[in-house]
C-alpha cells in the first residue's frame, strides 16, 4: 500500500495547505471510513466544479493548486480528495473511464465537439479492506442547477454518477474503463484530450468563468 500513501508531485498530500484542508474537515478520533466520507463532501462542495478549468500546464494538476483555485474538473477534484485521504493514512488512488455525458450546456457542447469525455477521472480509497470508488466531481449547487441528484458517498459501495435525473431522463454512462492509477497519469490524459476536442484548447480566455451560472440560466 505504500504507493497509495506516498506523496507525488500532483498528489502532493505533504503541502500544509492539503493537510490544513484535511485536517479541518475531520473530527479528532474518528474512523478512516468517517474520516473518508467527510474528506469527500468537503471535496465535493466546497471546491466548485469547472469543466472549463482544464488546462495544458501540469502545475495546474497539483492538489495544492486545485485547492488554492477552489474550483477544478472532475480529474482535478479526484486528485485532491486523493491527497487528503493520503494525508490522513487512507490508501487512494486514480480511476479512469471514458464518459458519455449527457450533462452539459450548449456553450460547453459547442467547444467540445462531443458528448464523449475521454478520462473522466474519479478517486478509489481503501477503506475496510477493499477498494472504494468515490466521485466528487459535482458540487450541490451545480446539482440543483441541473435538476441532477447529488451523488453521495458511505465508505461502503461504490459512488460514480447516477444514470438518470431527478426527471429519469439519462444522465450520463461508462463507455470504456481505462483501469487504476497510483499518480495522475497527465502527459496521456492532455495528449487524449487535445486529441478529442481541439476546439476547447484553442482560445483559453474564452471559455465560461461560471458554469454553474450558465447551467441554471439554461435549466430555468
Amino acid at each position: 500500500m505504500e504507493k497509495y500513501l506516498s506523496p507525488t508531485y500532483y498528489i502532493d498530500s505533504d503541502h500544509p495547505a492539503v493537510i490544513e484542508f484535511s485536517n479541518k474537515n475531520i473530527k479528532s478520533g474518528e474512523k478512516q471510513i468517517q474520516k473518508a466520507v467527510r474528506l469527500y463532501y468537503a471535496v465535493r462542495d466546497c471546491i466548485r466544479y469547472n469543466p472549463y478549468s482544464m488546462e495544458p500546464y501540469k502545475e495546474s494538476m497539483k492538489a495544492s493548486s486545485v485547492l488554492s483555485k477552489k474550483y477544478g474538473y472532475c480529474v482535478a477534484k479526484a486528485v485532491l480528495l486523493a491527497a487528503c485521504a493520503r494525508s490522513q493514512k487512507i490508501p487512494a488512488r486514480l480511476g479512469f473511464a471514458d464518459v458519455k455525458n449527457h450533462l452539459t450546456t450548449k456553450r460547453l457542447m459547442k467547444l467540445m465537439g462531443t458528448d464523449v469525455y475521454v478520462y473522466h477521472g474519479y478517486t478509489e480509497l481503501f477503506l475496510n479492506s477493499k477498494w472504494v470508488k468515490a466521485t466528487p466531481a459535482f458540487n450541490l449547487e451545480l446539482c440543483d442547477n441541473f435538476n441532477v441528484k447529488p451523488l453521495e458517498f458511505d465508505g461502503t459501495t461504490d459512488s460514480i454518477f447516477h444514470p438518470f435525473d431527478k426527471s429519469g431522463n439519462q444522465h450520463m454512462e461508462y463507455v470504456k474503463d481505462h483501469g487504476s492509477f497510483a499518480d495522475l497519469p497527465w502527459e496521456t490524459i492532455i495528449t487524449e484530450s487535445k486529441k478529442s476536442y481541439p476546439l476547447y484548447f484553442e482560445d483559453l480566455e474564452r471559455r465560461s468563468k461560471d458554469f454553474s451560472a450558465e447551467a441554471l440560466r439554461e435549466n430555468q
